[in-house]
């Protein structure tokens, strides 16, 4: 099991906590003189004519704050950006035992979570439990849950590539809000679709697509 967080969590309670139940953690670190004196060789712009591409330093260290028990790892993270007078400068206290780089990496994962949650959010409403009742509440959070992985699932395996990349809310209006009206004749019928919206060339692709997934067994 692991664990990461933004500033937010910088508690030591919550590093005691997850360390005694064998839980691996990155969570940042907001700076403060002491950590930025421990990393002050990495903070002096590099010679010469400045760089288009960023030029990043990495470091590990042990750190131990006034309020906590025990030293433990700390991963800076400097980037020089071309145009910045100030590098940007970033701290995440962590128990993983990987290279410097890789913790780094695994943080930034934090950022594509937030925005699944944020799709969540905007695209079913996941967040809107306005019932009384904790039961009601937990039943519309878990239909608001099976109705986001039935989209996820729809973008994964129903679209075609050029729009299998949009988000859910970007799909949701021209995919699944769109006008349309079915005529029916005597051997055949025909829909209708808004052409502004879904045009027959994608929504044909999207039918082959659904038409050769698998059938499931039993």
């Amino acid at each position: 099991m692991v664990f990461r967080a933004d500033a937010a969590f910088a508690q030591p309670q919550i590093y005691e906590a997850l360390e005694e139940r064998g839980v691996k953690y990155a969570i940042r670190l907001p700076a403060n003189n002491c950590l930025e004196g421990d990393i002050a060789e990495l903070l002096t712009r590099p010679l010469g004519r400045p760089s288009h591409k960023p030029v990043v330093r990495y470091k590990s260290f042990l750190y131990q704050a006034e309020s906590w028990t025990k030293a433990r790892r700390v991963v800076a993270k400097v980037e020089f950006h071309f145009g910045e007078l100030f590098p940007r400068v970033g701290f995440i206290v962590t128990n993983l035992e990987t290279d410097r780089r890789a913790v780094v990496r695994f943080y930034n994962q934090r950022g594509t979570a937030e925005q699944w949650i944020k799709e969540g959010k905007q695209a079913v409403k996941m967040t809107r439990l306005s019932c009384h009742r904790f039961r009601p509440n937990e039943v519309r959070l878990w239909l608001s849950r099976i109705a986001y992985n039935l989209g996820n699932l729809w973008r994964r395996l129903a679209l075609p590539l050029r729009v299998g990349n949009w988000s859910l809310i970007s799909l949701r209006q021209p995919l699944v809000k769109t006008g349309g009206r079915l005529i029916e004749h005597a051997r055949y019928y025909w829909l209708l679709l808004a052409e502004g919206h879904l045009t027959r060339r994608l929504f044909g692709a999207m039918l082959r697509r659904m038409e050769a997934l698998p059938v499931p067994a039993g």
